[in-house]
């Protein structure tokens, strides 16, 4: 269904528009407020329209504002891209990539084993909502693999970041010999139109979450040292209205975290036309020509590029928070994976090639953004 169509529906019959609850209540009250574009000044949803909005809009395509308190953040939220910059935060990326033979060595070492181990495990679990206890229970795997994978290089500091609902997200760093950050992040949390519903989230996004476990496996064995510190996370809450990075990135903010380069990946399973695909709106342009650069050196395609709206995952969250965003998938929004949302997203229908070219993509986007 068109995500307008969906939002028209879910009006008609469930009177969204609902007076706001009183100032200060809203954590007593099921209701979420939800912005759904620029122009939407944002609107009162129960959680089961919610976990509907994101089953029929196919991405999340939805933000939810109920927790934002900044208003230059906001401010971002209501802006189109093409009329709004970061450009205090911009950073001059190299047109050249200069640490190819390095990353390409690490490179060698990547493959599906561990991806597909994690995957499995991943998909066992009846969903990974963010609200349900299956989803909690992933929290709980995911972070002691995180541990498992980070502790062959006693540098690597893993913690939790909490929330206002019990799945976690998780991040795990890499110190370097500066503290401003590089990071590789996916969500972990999965749906398929409630908390209760069959939801394996192979694809969305299984998929990007074993990319940047994978990443971390080959610097963790590699005691890999950068100059800018590395940082790995696994968001919860994306399809709830990109919760879990959403706060993230707004802590960064607050505490005056200096972000260079995110890359965000999601849906990266699926590319039954061997692609890698960059998304071009909701982003930094010239972070996403230097993703570019980065993906047609170690995967050895013609990047395709594309455009998947409002909110579709969350780059969109760094973005707002004012910090360098680029977001990498496997298809084109045309083309991409029809099978998510729903309990068809299975791990049987993965595609291997395009899960090895993401994870090699993402050790050579490390490796180089490190030196930035």
């Amino acid at each position: 269904m068109h995500f307008k169509a969906a939002i028209a529906i879910l009006a008609a019959t469930s009177h969204l528009v609902a007076a706001a609850p009183a100032a200060g209540k809203a954590e007593d009250t099921p209701k979420r407020l939800i912005k759904t574009s620029e122009e939407d000044p944002g609107q009162w949803f129960t959680q089961e329209q919610i976990d509907k909005l994101a089953q029929e809009s196919r991405r999340t395509n939805f933000i939810d504002i109920t927790d934002i308190q900044d208003e230059e953040i906001l401010s971002v939220l209501s802006t189109p891209p093409s009329e709004r910059s970061i450009e205090a935060r911009r950073v001059t990326y190299p047109t050249t990539l200069t640490h190819i033979t390095e990353a390409n060595s690490l490179i060698s070492g990547v493959s599906n084993t561990g991806p597909q181990s994690w995957l499995q495990t991943l998909t066992t679990y009846h969903n990974r909502h963010y609200r349900s206890t299956y989803g909690t229970q992933a929290g709980t795997w995911l972070l002691s693999h995180v541990k498992s994978l980070a502790a062959a290089n006693p540098a690597i500091e893993v913690r939790t970041f909490a929330h206002s609902f019990n799945q976690p997200s998780i991040i795990a760093r890499i110190p370097g010999s500066s503290s401003d950050l590089v990071i590789a992040g996916a969500h972990y949390d999965s749906t398929a139109g409630s908390s209760s519903a069959r939801a394996p989230g192979a694809d969305d996004n299984g998929s990007g979450t074993i990319n940047v476990l994978e990443a971390l496996r080959i610097l963790a064995n590699a005691k890999f040292v950068p100059e800018n510190t590395l940082e790995f996370h696994f968001y919860a809450g994306e399809e709830g209205g990109l919760l879990g990075s959403q706060a993230v990135f707004n802590s960064y903010a607050s505490s005056g975290e200096t972000v260079l380069a995110f890359l965000n990946q999601d849906m990266t399973g699926y590319s039954p036309g061997g692609k890698a695909t960059v998304y071009t709106d909701y982003v930094d342009s010239s972070l996403t020509s230097y993703v570019i650069r980065v993906a047609r050196q170690y995967s050895g395609l013609a990047v395709s590029t594309s455009a998947c709206g409002y909110g579709c995952s969350d780059h969109a969250s760094a973005r707002a928070a004012g910090f360098p965003a680029s977001y990498l998938s496997s298809e084109p929004m045309e083309t991409e994976n029809t099978n998510i949302h729903s309990s068809r997203d299975t791990y049987a229908s993965i595609q291997w090639a395009s899960i090895l070219r993401h994870s090699k993509i993402t050790v050579g986007f490390l490796v180089e953004a490190s030196y930035l």
